[in-house]
């Protein structure tokens, strides 16, 4: 869920974080412009209710390979987190899509299951963003309408726009 359930302090809430690996990950500047639209014809629920968040997962040349619906975005990540380690995928070989803004909770759980990247189509919270740059999180957000904005970790984007948050 949001990472709230079943703590006593907010200091639990914000504990450290592990450092995401640099690995080699690169996506092109086309594959995260076009993350958020991949995204929406994988999304049988939403097509049905119009009424639920999805997360996906964008390998680089190979597109969004696995996706995961539920009305809570926190849910939504939650199973694309289990489906990608269930699958044999590996979590540095990508990132997460998003169809919500991006919390802290979001960072937190990428960082957590080695994600190095994560790419939504609404605008972070200023706490997400200062937890993304310590995580070495890619942060990416507005993807949508063939353009973002990039908020950390900008290396592992190829063709860099030179509109960087």
């Amino acid at each position: 869920g949001c990472g709230l359930c079943g703590i006593d302090s907010l200091e639990q809430a914000m504990r450290p974080l592990p450092r995401v690996a640099d690995g080699s990950l690169c996506l092109s500047r086309t594959e995260v412009s076009g993350a958020t639209e991949a995204l929406r014809p994988r999304q049988a629920l939403h097509a049905k209710t119009r009424a639920t968040h999805a997360a996906g997962f964008l390998v680089p040349g190979q597109g969004i390979v696995l996706v995961r619906e539920d009305v809570g975005r926190h849910n939504a990540l939650d199973k694309l987190i289990g489906a990608l380690m269930r699958s044999g995928f590996d979590s540095a070989s990508g990132v997460a899509v998003m169809t919500s803004r991006l919390s802290v909770e979001l960072v937190q759980k990428c960082a957590m299951s080695g994600i190095p990247g994560l790419v939504a189509l609404s605008a972070p919270t200023a706490r997400a963003v200062h937890l993304a740059e310590e995580a070495g999180v890619t942060l990416v957000a507005f993807a949508r309408g063939g353009g973002f904005d990039i908020y950390s970790h900008a290396h592992r984007i190829a063709d860099e726009v030179t509109n960087v948050a």
